[in-house]
């Protein structure tokens, strides 16, 4: 097997390639970079922070085996979907003869953003109703897993670009960027300690094995009653690359209870009641409200 020393660490690490890849391949993998510079910025931390909980005896990383990778087709060819690597972290101090070693499995497919649609009819601002698709999901062994819109960012670093883009594909909908609200930027905001660790903005749903991050939106809007229950049962989706969505609409007051399986839906929600409880998302619908050429409805009705 190829390998291929990765610099830009304290010392050089050893990368072992599987079939299928090559060195150039796996350092234009979007998420790979994304994974190495977070996780460098970070075990840097160790040395600089007196404080850190490993600065006594710091991790490094020595060595690195990719273990699989997963090709996408598209009409310009194949790209890198997912990654699966091995990443040997130890400390230098040994416990029973042997370092300490960091579980190093890590499944590397890149960041997601997922939306939080809310209506109001306009004749009753006091219902809300959540926009969820309905579509197989193999890996959950789910023909039907109901869940909120989401998409994977690819090669994007528009995070509000790429969700507008999603919703478009998943409900037809087509949202201008300025009327979506970061709801897990927001909640960052309020809790960013000096010294902290460096990672997305985003919610993080299984980091013990995954890289996957997604910032979660919000877009909040008045629609006429009989609009918004045309959408139960629309059929969306790129039938092109496999997906077959069919549109719910859910009562806001009882999505804790239709989408318990879904860490998308659960972690929207409590961000938006916590979010809401502060005063958070009116404070910046106000500031929007300011900027010329933004019309947003503000209400003080939560």
């Amino acid at each position: 097997m190829a390998t291929f020393t990765l610099e830009g660490f304290p010392a050089p690490v050893p990368v072992v390639l599987t079939h299928g890849i090559t060195e150039s391949q796996l350092l234009n993998f979007k998420a790979f970079q994304l994974w190495r510079d977070t996780l460098r910025t970070n075990l840097a931390l160790q040395y600089s922070n007196p404080n850190h909980t490993f600065h006594d005896d710091p991790f490094s990383l020595q060595k690195i085996e990719i273990q699989s990778v997963d090709w996408f087709p598209t009409k310009k060819g194949s790209i890198l979907g997912f990654v699966k690597l091995r990443a040997y972290i130890r400390s230098k101090k040994l416990v029973n003869g042997k370092p300490r070693e960091l579980p190093g499995i890590a499944f590397l497919r890149g960041g997601s953003v997922a939306m939080l649609m809310i209506l109001r009819p306009q004749d009753s601002r006091d219902e809300r109703w959540v926009v969820m698709t309905e579509q197989p999901r193999v890996p959950a062994g789910s023909l039907s897993f109901v869940e909120i819109p989401a998409g994977m960012l690819d090669n994007s670093e528009n995070f509000s670009g790429k969700a507008a883009e999603e919703i478009l594909e998943e409900t037809g909908f087509k949202l201008p960027k300025s009327e979506l609200i970061d709801l897990t930027e927001l909640a960052l905001k309020q809790t960013r300690a000096e010294g902290s660790e460096t990672l997305q903005n985003a919610m993080y749903p299984s980091p013990g094995g995954s890289d996957e991050f997604i910032p979660i939106f919000l877009w909040e809007k008045e629609l006429d009653r009989q609009e918004i229950m045309d959408l139960r049962g629309k059929l969306t989706g790129k039938r092109s690359q496999g997906e077959m969505i069919t549109l719910r609409v859910c009562d806001y007051e009882e999505l804790w209870k239709v989408c318990p399986r879904d860490a998308k839906t659960l972690a929207a929600w409590a961000l938006y009641e916590g979010l809401n409880r502060a005063g958070v998302i009116q404070e910046e619908l106000r500031k929007r409200k300011r900027i010329p050429g933004l019309e947003l409805e503000v209400s003080d009705n939560e």
